[in-house]
């Protein structure tokens, strides 16, 4: 009975292991892991060869105002003149200087090594991290039977797509073959074409050849691409050769950016009807110590605009009641900084448009927003500027063209001139340029994507439009103008807050205000110097 009884334990023993080995053999496994900490060089086509035709015997001449224009491996901010009223605020905003200002000039000279060291380490996860196949150089050889398709092939990560306009156009010949590889994804065929002998269905490669040319081509209308491998965000380049030929193209990869659209904000259902202010912008401003300015400020916007929603970021030490219809006030730490509050202020924002407007304007019936609107809804500007008005009568729209050298390992350069690229056509008061004076609309997603450093507390405005450099499409309309209350006052007769005020708005000399932005200068935007016109 015993011997019966450890033979059924041993049975019971076996097949429980043979079951939990059936298990473990044919339960359906999740998908593979995939490494993201580096880019995969397989996944990636081999740097370019140097050019197979040099021509070495064929003599040229060197057009020096041409190469002066193309990208080098360095750069420098070499001095030049500064153009007039631009000098005093550029020397607020970057510090004293004649000509070119040295970033790494802010480091100690022993600090100065690392720092460029952990730069570049940074600089290099940043390009594996945004960069994609798609970003490589393709050059098309000439004369190739093949044809495919150069753009415009797009599929969401883990679909299918047909792969438009794949022929081969190539001589009569007993037999036609081509291939096509892909490294993110697998090839196959939508329907199948008598003749054609398909090799590697649902695989990386696919192989197709036929007798008969026509058929070939009508069995290439049918090839699909899909994704296997998910990234939100990259491009699969493919292979796509024949006998003594060979080619490849990109299959972008990626969810669309998923739309945030505000209603119309007009009074009707037509496009042409007046713009409704109130739904359409948000008011936004930055306030600290200076209350009697800022409720000027408000007075002169309810005078023309009743019901638009005003947001205030305050970090005054005291801070003092704000209250009234649409009005949000939003209190911060003490001395928390000029670009926090901006921050601060825009996420509150739940219109199509932010107005930013200092704490010290005054709204006219020069102040028109419908005008500002009606560029942003009618062009693909993303933030349009208007013109400032001071006491004396001076007008200004601060516009700053910013341009960007490459400099190789040791950072690139930075030039700012003011001016304008070109006017905008259908609006004769505006312009296109890269950089606007404090008084903007703009689309609230593209200043939130861009986003205000909050490190710069006291001393900061280009460095929102410098951050914003491809991303922000720039405009400045001289025709809407709002008003600048008077700075104007004998030193006896301003108030404690006034003098307070000046003390945080104004650092002095020994302040460390201007060496932070140029360590941000140098470190977060990679900067080697800038020059200004």
């Amino acid at each position: 009975m015993r011997g019966a009884q450890r033979a059924l334990c041993l049975l019971l023993v076996a097949s429980a292991s043979l079951a939990a080995l059936y298990l473990h053999l044919w339960a359906p496994k999740g998908p593979p892991s995939v490494d993201l900490r580096r880019p995969s060089p397989e996944r990636l086509p081999p740097p370019l060869p140097p050019p197979a035709r040099s021509y070495p015997h064929v003599p040229f001449r060197l057009k020096e105002e041409v190469m002066e224009l193309l990208p080098r491996n360095g750069c420098s901010c070499e001095a030049e003149a500064e153009a007039g009223l631009a000098l005093p605020l550029r020397r607020r905003l970057f510090g004293p200087g004649p000509g070119g200002l040295d970033f790494a000039s802010a480091f100690a000279p022993g600090e100065r090594p690392r720092q460029l060291r952990l730069r570049e380490r940074e600089y290099r996860n940043y390009r594996n991290r945004v960069q994609t196949p798609a970003d490589r150089l393709l050059i098309v050889p000439a004369n190739s039977p093949l044809e495919y398709p150069a753009q415009g092939v797009e599929v969401r990560p883990l679909q299918t797509v047909l792969v438009p306009g794949l022929s081969l156009q190539a001589p009569a010949r007993n037999r036609y073959q081509v291939n096509l590889t892909a490294s993110l994804g697998t090839l196959a065929v939508a329907a199948e074409v008598e003749g054609v002998v398909l090799r590697g269905e649902g695989q990386p490669h696919l192989s197709l050849a036929a007798a008969h040319l026509d058929h070939l081509n009508r069995q290439l209308q049918f090839v699909t691409y899909t994704n296997t491998q998910f990234h939100p965000d990259t491009a699969d380049i493919v292979q796509f050769s024949t006998d003594g030929h060979s080619a490849a193209f990109a299959i972008r990869i990626r969810h669309p950016p998923t739309p945030r659209l505000y209603g119309p904000g007009t009074a009707g259902d037509s496009d042409s009807d007046r713009y409704n202010i109130s739904a359409l912008v948000t008011v936004a401003t930055k306030t600290f110590l200076r209350y009697d300015k800022l409720r000027g400020l408000i007075a002169s916007i309810r005078r023309f605009y009743p019901s638009v929603t005003i947001v205030v970021a305050d970090d005054s030490q005291r801070p003092e009641p704000l209250s009234g219809p649409h009005l949000e006030h939003y209190l911060m730490p003490f001395g928390k900084g000029w670009f926090a509050g901006r921050n601060l202020a825009v996420s509150q924002v739940t219109t199509k448009y932010v107005l930013w407007v200092d704490d010290d304007f005054i709204f006219t019936p020069r102040t028109r927003l419908e005008k500002l609107v009606d560029v942003l809804e009618r062009t693909s500007l993303d933030l349009v500027g208007g013109a400032v008005r001071e006491i004396t009568g001076y007008t200004t729209t601060y516009r700053q063209r910013l341009s960007v050298r490459g400099g190789g390992a040791g950072g690139d350069c930075l030039r700012t001139r003011p001016g304008f690229h070109h006017r905008l056509a259908g609006f004769p008061a505006c312009v296109v340029t890269d950089g606007v004076v404090n008084f903007f609309l703009a689309r609230t997603d593209k200043v939130r994507q861009v986003g205000f450093d909050p490190r710069l507390r006291r001393v900061a405005h280009l460095e929102f439009f410098i951050d914003g450099l491809g991303v922000l499409h720039v405009g400045s309309c001289e025709d809407v103008v709002v008003d600048h209350a008077s700075k104007l006052a004998l030193p006896w007769r301003r108030s404690e807050g006034e003098r307070q005020y000046n003390r945080y708005r104004y650092p002095a000399a020994r302040d460390d205000s201007l060496r932070l932005k140029q360590r941000l200068f140098f470190f977060k935007n990679r900067f080697k110097c800038m020059a200004g016109d």
